[in-house]
């Protein structure tokens, strides 16, 4: 097993092939939600410009399937997690019902639903229901004995008591949806990945629940957030990715060419 790479090809196929059983600390994954379909878009929006919802062919799925697809991969993650391990997975009201009763399942201890309070969310385009601006982060443990860096969070934790001094990290995880620099582009001037996640996200997911040189696994590894900030943070990583475009583009953002 080779680390600091992307694996290219299936989650499941790899997870159970290629990864060693009990090797990985860490887990974060940001998987499809199911939600492609229907083409929504609004251009022109002034406030964060052109916005497309997600329609991708990798984002569509029965009930039944999807289901299957989150217990194949959530084992395969299970496999690989060594017995105190942890697993955050990204997820929103439309796949947590799924993803809660996976890890259930599969024995995993649920510790939090961390809420993403996104303080730049989309408008209400439809006016007939309130306006989405959060999205949800399971964590998870395999065994006992998990990784908590508590301090260490303490002390990235940009809330302060009224006094100045330290605080504890809430649940509740206030950020923007990815924009400016931090955003990768195409030349086209739109999101190369429809999905991408805050690197502030990761930094505090990494930082809580891993120690330097850990081995940390993103299954869906996308425009790579995961990878670049552990290499950031001095652990080492594990990609695995289906379409090659987002393997270049991740590579290109990890080595810096």
């Amino acid at each position: 097993m080779k680390t600091n790479c992307i694996y290219s090809g299936d989650c499941i196929s790899v997870l159970n092939k290629t990864i060693d059983a009990k090797a990985i600390n860490l887990v974060f994954a940001d998987p499809p939600y199911n939600l492609s379909g229907n083409g929504l878009k609004w251009e022109g929006n002034k406030t964060g410009g052109d916005w497309y919802m997600v329609n991708e062919a990798w984002d569509k799925m029965s009930d039944k399937d999807y289901l299957m697809f989150t217990k194949q991969w959530i084992s395969g993650c299970h496999r690989a997690l060594v017995d105190n391990g942890s697993i955050y997975i990204s997820c929103t009201y439309h796949n947590i019902a799924e993803i809660m009763l996976v890890l259930r399942q599969l024995g995993f201890k649920i510790n939090n639903v961390i809420t993403w309070q996104k303080t730049n969310a989309m408008p209400n385009m439809t006016k007939r229901v309130f306006t989405h601006s959060s999205e949800f982060v399971v964590w998870a443990v395999k065994g006992k004995k998990w990784v908590f860096n508590y301090e260490d969070i303490k002390d990235i934790n940009p809330d302060k008591q009224k006094d100045g001094s330290k605080k504890q990290m809430r649940d509740v995880w206030a950020m923007p949806l990815v924009q400016g620099k931090e955003r990768i582009r195409g030349e086209n001037g739109r999101a190369i990945h429809p999905t991408q996640k805050p690197e502030e996200m990761l930094k505090r997911i990494i930082i809580a629940s891993s120690n330097k040189g850990d081995l940390v696994l993103d299954p869906f590894m996308g425009s790579g957030t995961t990878a670049f900030i552990a290499q950031q943070l001095k652990r080492n990583w594990i990609g695995i990715e289906k379409e090659k475009k987002y393997i270049e583009i991740a590579n290109a953002r990890i080595t810096g060419k």
